[in-house]
């Protein structure tokens, strides 16, 4: 039996980097269990140890591309 899986709730200022406590912009949920949050730079440094214990990862360093239509 899994349990259903709702949407990711959308990081915010409040969620801390846990290596260095940055701003989150991604959130990593453990096939172990827990989560972990991390910031850009430190997402992409650990990106390939990440994926391998990994059940999800929440990505949204999208936020932090600059529109250049404005």
């Amino acid at each position: 039996m899994t349990p259903d899986l709702l949407p990711a709730e959308a990081l915010n200022a409040h969620d801390r980097c846990d290596r260095c406590g940055a701003q989150a912009y991604l959130r990593v949920t453990l096939a172990s269990g827990g989560e972990l949050l991390f910031c850009a730079h430190h997402g992409k440094k650990y990106e390939e140890g990440l994926r391998s214990v990994a059940a999800e990862i929440h990505d949204e360093t999208s936020k932090l591309v600059a529109d250049s239509t404005r």
